[in-house]
């Protein structure tokens, strides 16, 4: 495959909602054959069954390494060769880090971090052998900045954003291309409860449509790291920049500073109470 060529065959984590979804839709649209895996088989399969084309759903476990490799393994039986390897699956549990129990911590770091990185391993081993393949980590506009609230979360995909440019110069010789999408605040159960100032949603704020978009252009353009949206990412690198105080004073003004913390507490605990019962949660 070149690297303007459409891939034939893309698997996606955590695809039977959100930007998983969204992510398949976009990779359909343009004649791909699309592998959802997701933990909860039956609303994947009725996912799959509403995008055009061929979509196939499959039981996965993104925590399970052997249930990860079956994964890939049957996705290459039904589908043919694997050209891309979308890493989506990830949860967010909020709160006050202090009041943090182990269990969301290892969940978190199982799914978010974990999940990646055994996705990655498994797929490259076939991408090596073949000299080619793609690997694109959904991380996280957190995985640029820390933020209260979610100093876990942040934590997580800092370190996917850190693995994607470390594997990505590892594998680059061998003809593998990996990269990460940073998405901002997405409309998806995710998020929910999270209440935003007007100036936050109008600059911050996207649709799981724009991430796919987003996925869909990485694996075109080969990019390192893309940020959706593009602006909320200069915004933040450029935050990064100035000094810390001034850096809260504008983080105050945005609303932004207790943007994981002063939410509404009842959505939270419903997207909560699902994510504890369904791992990839994305």
């Amino acid at each position: 495959m070149t690297n303007n060529s459409t891939p034939k065959v893309v698997v996606i984590t955590g695809a039977a909602r959100g930007i998983g979804l969204a992510t398949a839709k976009a990779f359909a649209a343009q004649g791909t054959s699309v592998a959802i895996g997701d933990l909860d088989l039956d609303l994947a399969r009725e996912s799959a069954a509403t995008i055009p084309g061929t979509v196939i759903a499959l039981p996965l476990d993104v925590t399970d390494p052997e249930s990860f490799a079956a994964f890939l393994d049957a996705a290459e039986k039904e589908l043919g060769r694997i050209d891309v390897l979308v890493n989506n699956a990830g949860v967010m549990l909020t709160g006050d880090f202090l009041d943090e129990q182990p269990s969301t911590v290892a969940k978190m770091m199982a799914i978010n971090l974990g999940g990646v990185i055994t996705g990655a391993q498994l797929a490259a081993r076939r991408f090596v052998q073949r000299g080619g393949g793609r690997i694109v980590n959904i991380a996280s506009m957190a995985g640029a900045a820390g933020f209260p609230g979610v100093a876990t979360y942040c934590g997580t995909k800092f370190g996917v954003v850190g693995f994607t440019l470390a594997l990505r110069e590892e594998l680059a010789p061998a003809g593998v291309q990996v990269s990460a999408v940073l998405p901002g605040i997405v409309h998806t159960e995710l998020s929910a409860g999270l209440q935003l100032s007007p100036v936050l949603e109008k600059f911050g704020s996207v649709e799981p449509d724009d991430i796919a978009q987003a996925v869909v252009r990485v694996v075109g353009s080969d990019r390192a790291l893309v940020y959706a949206p593009q602006r909320l990412g200069l915004a933040l690198r450029t935050a990064n920049l100035i000094p810390e105080r001034l850096r809260r004073t504008v983080f105050t003004w945005l609303r932004a500073e207790r943007l994981y913390l002063n939410v509404d507490q009842a959505a939270r605990d419903s997207y909560h109470a699902r994510a504890n019962t369904v791992r990839d949660a994305s």
